[in-house]
């Protein structure tokens, strides 16, 4: 396995974050709408009121993740780093959390009412939105030169701490497995086909026949959804990865698919900055990003982590 390399790691976690940001402003403008006014840049205010650059609850909790990760693998205080998020706006861009999902606020709720980390997610059927999806990038990078088998039971410890249904295990599992094929080196298409090998453990897997069983790449985007179901971002994120050649055209086609843009864009985002790197983000985009010198000493902390497990070039 070869090590992966500091262009990867930032870009991956820049390019979730700039996506973020680029979807905020237009986050529940439905399709229709989008495809009479495209979205080409990044804007501001609009529907949060936020100026350019401005990220979301997705990119706070990718920060939260790493700096957790700084001291290893952690449930307890990756919970509490949720909750102080939440509580404090931790790692938000100005001091203000101003969108969080349902299912991550009640598990949340769950924490700081005193259940443990492991504990508090929650796992019904209407409980697989996206939340654990747009925050487990940090996991590729972490779990890089581990084992399968315990690179699948850390991803479900980390999704439960807020998702624990199957479902969204699940989702969570093939996008790091994704990320850590196109870290390799492997090229869209090779990652693809690898994930589709994966069967899990007993999740719910025809719900992703979608991605397994077919090429979620051959589909129209007509049938692709861009709902916050934790399926639908994870199709809608290969399917706009897969289909296009740049970061700049893959985050932009997240975006104007409409509904979820910021977490559809974030999760997309993550991939295309791994697979071009860094240096591939658009600079006007990466300099508008709020608190860039911040979240690049966090990367650079990071990097000196994953250097001391060896997985770094």
């Amino acid at each position: 396995m070869k090590a992966m390399n500091k262009n990867q790691i930032i870009g991956g976690i820049m390019g979730a974050i700039v996506g973020d940001a680029l979807g905020v402003p237009v986050e529940f403008t439905s399709r229709k709408e989008l495809m009479e006014n495209l979205v080409d840049d990044m804007r501001e205010y609009g529907t949060y009121n936020q100026p350019k650059g401005t990220w979301s609850d997705d990119s706070s909790m990718i920060l939260c993740t790493i700096e957790s990760l700084l001291n290893g693998i952690d449930y307890e205080d990756l919970g509490r780093k949720f909750c102080r998020w939440l509580e404090d706006a931790y790692w938000t861009p100005y001091g203000e959390v101003f969108d969080v999902g349902r299912t991550t606020f009640s598990s949340i709720i769950s924490m700081q009412n005193g259940r443990s980390a492991l504990e508090s997610g929650l796992d019904g059927e209407y409980d697989n939105g996206n939340g654990s999806l747009m925050r487990i990038l940090p996991l590729a990078f972490y779990l890089y030169n581990t084992e399968q088998e315990k690179r699948e039971e850390i991803v479900a410890k980390v999704s439960s701490i807020t998702h624990s249904n199957g479902i969204s295990i699940f989702a969570c599992y093939l996008y790091v497995e994704y990320a850590i094929g196109l870290l390799e080196g492997l090229g869209k298409r090779q990652a693809y086909s690898r994930i589709q090998k994966i069967r899990g453990r007993g999740y719910r897997k025809e719900a992703f026949r979608r991605i397994q069983n077919g090429d979620i790449s051959s589909y129209r985007m007509e049938d692709i959804y861009s709902s916050g179901y934790v399926i639908h971002s994870l199709e809608a994120a290969l399917w706009c990865f897969i289909t296009t050649t740049s970061y700049k055209e893959c985050v932009l086609k997240a975006v104007n698919l409409g509904d979820d843009t910021d977490s559809l864009a974030c999760i997309a985002g993550g991939l295309a900055g791994i697979f071009y790197g860094y240096n591939k983000i658009p600079v006007e985009w990466i300099n508008a990003v709020a608190r860039k010198n911040d979240i690049l000493k966090l990367s650079d902390a990071f990097i000196v982590k994953l250097k001391e497990k060896e997985s770094f070039n």
